[in-house]
């Protein structure tokens, strides 16, 4: 095993592990989501801090679940056009593609990290009366779920690119 599979070995250990731990936020997700139902329309109770609750927690779920989904494959491909490709071509498009994501998730990561800063730096917190503060931490949440976008694109880069050579 060369170096370049054991880095997207690595990589692809490391996504997995982020992946499974994200995972339980789904389950978070759903008894905060059921305790406002419930609360609201069982007992006339809200809270806002609870309703924000829920989309602070679906935060990592979306950005830390897309690198997950592309390591398992489960990300949205033109399959229409892709299945009739042959397997050299699939793999030749699979590189192309892996190396374009790379090149989007450092364009949004350079685009948001001044807007992260700027959140941090005025401790931007809710607009909403009893509403949760920190806002700044959910949306540092974006480059770090972009930078691990970028390296399970590496890893599909070098799997695909290895492939390709061997065909």
């Amino acid at each position: 095993m060369n170096s370049a599979q054991k880095l997207a070995g690595g990589i692809d250990w490391f996504i997995d592990l982020v992946g499974r731990a994200t995972s339980w936020l789904a389950l978070i997700l759903a008894l905060v989501m059921g305790s406002n139902v419930l609360l609201r329309y069982g007992f006339s109770i809200g809270s806002i801090a609870m309703q924000e609750l829920e989309w602070h927690i679906m935060v990592p779920i979306c950005v830390f679940g897309m690198s997950y989904a592309l390591r398992h494959g489960e990300h949205v491909r033109v399959d229409v056009l892709f299945q009739y490709f042959s397997a050299r071509n699939k793999l030749l498009v699979e590189v192309i593609t892996a190396v374009c994501a790379m090149l989007l998730s450092i364009i949004v990561i350079r685009l948001c990290l001044p807007y992260v800063w700027q959140s941090w730096s005025i401790g931007e917190g809710t607009a909403n009366p009893g509403g949760i503060d920190y806002r700044y931490v959910v949306k540092v949440l974006i480059p770090i779920g972009f930078a691990l976008f970028f390296v399970q694109s590496l890893s599909e880069a070098i799997k695909s690119y290895l492939a390709l050579r061997r065909a």
